[in-house]
């Protein structure tokens, strides 16, 4: 299956592109818990070789409850990308509501050492509507 990236954002030369998709063989609308799993491909079209340090994310739900969640690197490792060089992932994300969103920020270390803060764009995070206008799986 081909991925279509939906949404991209550049920072100084580093593209973050992402492609979401709702899980309904993982989601239980009845029990209050929707999931969606998202594919990010990072490309380095700097001219420095960067490594990947941690990840913040700001997750939000439809009743508007903010989520912070920071850690070191993404799903366990802090890959090290040479200019034109991409890393590509595969996570997921659980809510308690059928809508909501996601964006955030990596920070990388530049050969130098020092940081460079890169855009993770916003994407919204949504269950299609069943026939009656209620997210359902």
């Amino acid at each position: 299956m081909k991925e279509l990236f939906q949404h991209a954002a550049v920072t100084d030369g580093v593209t973050v592109r992402v492609a979401v998709n709702f899980l309904p063989e993982q989601s239980h609308p009845e029990a209050g818990k929707w999931f969606w799993v998202y594919h990010i491909r990072i490309e380095n079209g700097s001219h420095e070789t960067l490594q990947l340090r941690t990840r913040h994310w700001r997750i939000t739900d439809a009743r508007g409850m903010v989520n912070h969640v920071d850690g070191e690197g993404v799903v366990g490792e802090q890959p090290v990308l040479s200019p034109g060089e991409s890393h590509d992932y595969v996570s997921g994300c659980p809510l308690t509501t059928p809508h909501g969103s996601m964006e955030g920020f990596y920070t990388f270390a530049k050969g130098d050492g020092s940081p460079l803060e890169v855009r993770i764009p916003f994407f919204p995070l949504a269950a299609p509507e069943t026939a009656d206008g209620r997210s359902s799986a």
